[in-house]
């Protein structure tokens, strides 16, 4: 037998009325909930209750659940009067995350972020992500990975709306697939990167220097996209999450890690992208109730219809600090239920999980939907 300290195989205890097979099977009258460490990879028991462990009458206190409703932001805050940035809703030492609607049209500076790499979601919108390597077309459902350090602007041809992450101090990566090989989820080859554009323009050219929070301008007579080549491994890039190619179980739910899209320092970024649903009778076809410990956890919801949740539309947020379960609504339950086994899970949402605790901004507190943490309770409507 293998040393259970090496981390391939554990010790194994059983107590109780429960389960054989994680996810599936559940002893009658049960809910499963899974007590796990280090993102569904570590350590991990289930318990098996007779009630959802969502059920609270009240939650007073940091760790209450939120829901963000990105389409509420003002006007003032997701053009970005005064610098022209995102407007950050949570936010740690290593990440931020925010929400953009750049200007219609090509701005007339250009912005360089000292502070990390960052990645755009499209979120609506189509047009041009304009950088010193040269141009990437972007639409609706698109990543834009953007390196640290990389000057660039958005030429926006339709209103375009941008859910922003910044990797601060760090840099994004793709994972390391495992098992399931180097071309799981996508391969590496259908990423776009840049073909040179050079501009050799004078005139006056601003660049939005962003370090520390704190906003430096720099101004040239040339334009910055002057580069007539490049090579390298470091680029801009493109990824379509139409090209994102989901892994699928009909006998297991398989956990958000298995989505995994971008690797961060302590925070990780998976993609919940359409997929089939798990058509085994015995098997469960919604998250099962967690309480991830080492993960603070936010989804972004793109598109289609979020089947795990009621009540939450396009555009919004959901933020669930580590030490308080979660999982899937009533409603929502109660929808998988009336269409039985198998079916397709029609969404696209952005799953962000964080080691350190994030923190809700004044931006992020002020489009916090009422209610949201009682919305586990059967008599609350959608």
């Amino acid at each position: 037998m293998s040393d259970p300290s090496s981390g391939h195989l554990r010790p194994q205890w059983i107590r109780g009325t429960t389960s054989r097979q994680a996810h599936a099977d559940l002893p009658p009258g049960t809910v499963e909930e899974e007590h796990g460490r280090e993102g569904f990879s570590g350590p991990a028991s289930h318990l098996y209750r007779l009630h959802p462990p969502t059920g609270w009458t009240s939650i007073d206190g940091p760790l209450r659940p939120h829901a963000l409703d990105a389409n509420r932001l003002p006007e003032v805050l997701t053009t970005g009067e005064g610098t022209g940035l995102a407007t950050t809703l949570l936010e740690n030492a290593d990440l931020a995350i925010g929400y953009w609607s750049p200007p219609p049209g090509t701005a007339d500076w250009f912005f360089r972020n000292a502070d990390g790499d960052l990645l755009y979601l499209v979120h609506h919108g189509e047009g041009r992500l304009e950088t010193e390597y040269g141009p990437l077309a972007y639409g609706a459902s698109d990543y834009l990975l953007v390196p640290r350090g990389t000057t660039h602007r958005f030429a926006a041809t339709a209103a375009t709306h941008l859910l922003v992450i910044e990797a601060t101090g760090g840099r994004l990566e793709l994972p390391d697939r495992g098992l399931m090989g180097r071309h799981a989820l996508f391969d590496p080859a259908i990423l776009e990167v840049p073909e040179p554009e050079p501009r050799d323009e004078s005139g006056e050219f601003p660049i939005k220097v962003k370090r520390e929070g704190q906003i430096t301008t720099v101004t040239y007579e040339t334009h910055p996209f002057d580069v007539v080549g490049w090579k390298g491994d470091l680029a801009p890039l493109r990824l379509s999450v139409h090209d994102f190619r989901p892994v699928s179980s009909a006998r297991y739910h398989l956990p958000p890690s298995a989505h995994t899209t971008f690797v961060g320092s302590e925070f990780v970024v998976a993609t919940f992208a359409p997929r089939p649903l798990e058509s085994d009778p015995d098997v469960l076809r919604l998250p099962f109730y967690h309480r991830n410990i080492d993960y603070d956890e936010v989804i972004f919801y793109h598109r289609g219809e979020f089947f795990s949740r009621a009540g939450i539309t396009e555009g919004m947020l959901t933020f669930h600090p580590t030490g308080i379960h979660h999982g899937p609504q009533p409603k929502a339950v109660e929808r998988s239920e009336q269409r039985g086994p198998g079916g397709f899970a029609d969404e696209i949402a952005v799953n962000i999980d964080a080691r350190r605790p994030l923190h809700l901004t004044p931006a992020g507190e002020a489009i916090s939907v009422d209610g949201y943490d009682r919305s586990w309770q059967p008599a609350v409507p959608d």
